[in-house]
């Protein structure tokens, strides 16, 4: 999740699948399983035998892109696949809202028509929005596609199922209720972008994390049905308990559960369907 490895206490991780030479691969019949990886591990012998992976799009925060995007692709896109539900590639994108910072930053939106009015340069839900439409904009067209003609894949947004990263170590308003419609209507921008194109959309995060930065999701939201990947396990069977956890929101599923395997003295992401 992001730039930083998280600890084994459980915050939501980096995301990135990568078939590479140099860790054990999964024995044949072995249940189907994802590895996840980014930016961190450029350079580095990454997983092999990965039935499905998700490639992390960006470099650890919602406006960079990851410098090894093209080369994971290509590796990614050689995963079989773990059946319909976990296509053999996806990928995450880092999500924030520093709306809070509008003088300080030249990203943050100046106009846009939204559901929650128009856009005019404030710290608000309507420029939350257009932000996040931004970010998801950016995603494809800045970074992702770039990469894949760059890598050789061939990289179709709308069959790709996109994971909206939400983690603590991002930049996001606090403290007050408004805050919070604030964040979440970044997040909604983003699905709203990401689902023009037909794509599948989910959320990725911790409860914990989900809560502190969006909290309650209305059903009349985009976010609503979403499914969610949850992280925080440190064992297969702990992550399979984490399929029965409340998802973050509640009209979606826990669909992917993550959790972390120590090998040859490193830490390796792996996902477990639900």
């Amino acid at each position: 999740m992001g730039a930083l490895r998280r600890s084994l206490a459980g915050l939501a991780g980096a995301v990135v699948v990568v078939l590479s030479p140099g860790v054990a691969a999964a024995a044949p019949g072995d249940p189907v399983t994802g590895f996840d990886v980014s930016y961190p591990q450029c350079g580095t012998p990454l997983p092999t035998g990965a039935d499905f992976g998700v490639v992390g799009v960006n470099g650890g925060v919602a406006t960079t892109a990851n410098p090894c995007l093209a080369e994971q692709l290509a590796r990614a896109a050689r995963a079989p696949g773990g059946a319909a539900a976990h296509p053999p590639l996806q990928v995450y994108v880092n999500t924030a809202n520093p709306g809070h910072l509008q003088d300080e930053i030249s990203t943050w939106p100046r106009s846009g028509d939204t559901p929650y009015g128009s856009c005019t340069g404030d710290n608000d839900r309507a420029c939350s929005w257009v932000y996040g439409q931004t970010r998801a904009s950016v995603d494809i067209h800045g970074f992702l596609l770039p990469a894949a003609r760059t890598a050789g894949v061939d990289v179709v947004p709308a069959e790709l199922v996109w994971w909206l990263d939400v983690e603590t170590m991002n930049t996001w308003q606090s403290g007050t209720a408004a805050s919070l419609a604030n964040n979440r209507a970044a997040l909604e921008g983003m699905t709203d972008y990401l689902a023009s194109t037909g794509a599948r959309i989910g959320l990725y995060s911790t409860g914990q994390q989900w809560q502190q930065i969006v909290g309650w999701v209305p059903p009349g939201s985009p976010l609503y049905e979403l499914d969610s990947w949850l992280a925080g396990a440190l064992s297969r069977g702990e992550a399979a308990l984490h399929c029965s956890d409340t998802p973050l929101t509640a009209g979606g599923d826990v669909v992917l559960s993550q959790y972390v395997v120590e090998r040859d003295g490193r830490l390796l992401d792996h996902d477990l369907p639900c």
